[in-house]
């Protein structure tokens, strides 16, 4: 079966987030970090990281893997996730063309 892809963004707990992180919320975030740098390495995980919009920074990633499910388990085992910081939404992605590599 071919891979598919989807477009992960991580949702921030607030607007003002990563301006006013604590050290508790900066320690999740290292995991999270980390956590996704080997998600990358292992090839799940075609781009990642942070957007800095006018509203709010959020995260952001395009997935790489055999299904919906596998999807959603990576994206909930990520620390910030399990460690309730940040929520997510998934969508389903066509990508159209990509340029760079690892």
């Amino acid at each position: 079966m071919p891979k598919q892809n989807y477009f992960l963004k991580l949702i921030p707990p607030r607007t003002t987030f990563p301006g006013d992180i604590t050290p508790e919320e900066m320690a999740t975030m290292k995991r999270h970090a980390e956590y996704y740098a080997a998600q990358f390495q292992a090839g799940h995980v075609l781009i990642y990281g942070p957007v800095m919009a006018v509203g709010g920074a959020y995260g952001m990633g395009v997935l790489d893997v055999e299904s919906e499910e596998e999807a959603r388990r990576i994206v909930e085992a990520d620390p910030s996730i399990t460690e309730k910081l940040n929520r997510y939404e998934l969508w389903p992605m066509r990508i159209g063309g990509a340029q760079g590599s690892r």
